[in-house]
């Protein structure tokens, strides 16, 4: 088999650029060793950044997320049972989010790429990336019981944080940084709507907490704790009455309780890897870097990474030069270190270590003090919350 971009993995990352490229006129086959069921299921980020909505759009994937996503002009921060909105557009010039589910965003990226676009294979494991300093740099696989390899002039990683594209990266050119977390999210989903018309950021002495959605009908929330929980050590009453303990204000806001239909941990780490570029093989999404979710960035990143990509491969087709193409490690770390930056800010903002202290905690509240009394620092929060430039 032969393509020009070989693409591993179907998430949206690989998605996406399965789709621009072809728009673009440039072919590719994209290789996903989950099945289709699984991909169009996997819960992950919900909150689409200003840039990331125009990218969907001018990629002709907007459609449904118009009609059916949320736009939201801004997120309320809680602390010391007092409420401060931020007011997206004011601050911004008129940027805004869509929470719109990361399944949903699939979902309509793999029904335009199966009517549409190149091959898009599911159950295709990639088992390794081969010559990516050659010409010609190739990827055996296996799919439907059977070995073959794709043959392509580009390999984009888009497999996240366990695949084997950033394994192929010589360990004499790779730098990896990163944290982890000493806490964890507790995340249920709970058929309710939202006790909140916007997104809460909720910071608490017990712990953080943000109350969430996925629909009107459908309410997304999530506890910090500790790294090592496990989610069925949580009784559904005991989840309710800790959000309510931790959202609680002086102005008798209430909680909407519901049934919960689902609940998972998520650990939180910070990850980048250097460079993003072997060769003619690119990492791009979280098989190059993760972010905690706090500031909802890890898909938003991704597009980035994607967008920068197709913009490198293109000027190459049109004037000859790898000038772009050469520049795209570069390009896309100034981005996500910029992310890194704000996500680990909002984290450490919000959530209680183990380990805290007094001190740490009124350094908390006179950080979120400063935000909710100062135009530039609370302007600062929402160009960063809204997306930084995908130029």
């Amino acid at each position: 088999m032969r393509t020009t971009v070989g693409i591993i993995g179907a998430g949206p990352a690989g998605l996406l650029l399965a789709r621009l490229l072809h728009r673009a006129g440039i072919d590719s086959v994209a290789l996903e060793s989950r099945d289709r069921a699984y991909v169009e299921r996997r819960q992950r980020a919900g909150i689409l950044e200003q840039g990331t909505v125009d990218v969907l759009r001018e990629a002709g994937a907007g459609q449904r997320m118009d009609r059916e996503g949320l736009r939201h002009d801004g997120i309320e921060l809680r602390f010391d049972r007092r409420r401060h909105r931020v007011d997206f557009p004011g601050l911004t010039g008129g940027r805004s989010v869509m929470v719109y589910a990361q399944t949903e965003v699939c979902k309509d990226l793999i029904a335009l790429q199966l009517e549409e676009g190149g091959p898009l294979l599911f159950e295709a494991e990639a088992l390794a990336v081969e010559g990516a300093e050659g010409d010609r740099p190739r990827i055996p696989f296996r799919h439907q019981g059977r070995e073959d390899v794709l043959e392509c002039d580009y390999v984009v990683g888009c497999d996240g944080f366990w695949g084997v594209a950033r394994k192929a990266f010589p360990a004499a050119v790779s730098q990896v940084f990163e944290r982890s977390y000493p806490y964890a999210w507790l995340g249920i989903l709970a058929d309710v709507a939202p006790s909140h018309d916007e997104l809460v950021y909720a910071r608490h002495d017990r712990g953080f907490a943000l109350l969430s959605m996925r629909s009107p009908s459908v309410s997304r929330l999530y506890l910090q704790v500790p790294a090592d929980t496990k989610a069925e050590e949580w009784g559904d009453e005991e989840i309710w009455a800790e959000l309510e303990r931790r959202f609680a204000t002086d102005d008798g806001w209430t909680l909407k309780r519901g049934p919960i239909t689902q609940k998972s941990v998520t650990p939180m780490r910070s990850f980048v890897h250097e460079p993003m570029r072997h060769g003619r093989l690119f990492l791009a999404g979280d098989a190059a870097h993760i972010v905690p979710p706090t500031g909802a960035k890890g898909l938003n990143l991704a597009v980035g990474d994607v967008m920068t990509l197709v913009r490198a491969l293109v000027h190459e087709r049109e004037t000859g030069s790898p000038g772009l193409l050469d520049a795209y490690s570069a390009t896309c770390l100034r981005r996500v270190w910029q992310a890194e930056r704000f996500s680990y800010d909002m984290t450490t903002l919000l959530h209680r270590a183990p380990d805290a202290t007094d001190f740490g905690a009124r350094l908390q509240l006179a950080r979120l003090e400063r935000i909710a009394s100062s135009r530039a620092a609370e302007t600062d929060l929402a160009e960063a919350y809204t997306g930084f430039p995908l130029d």
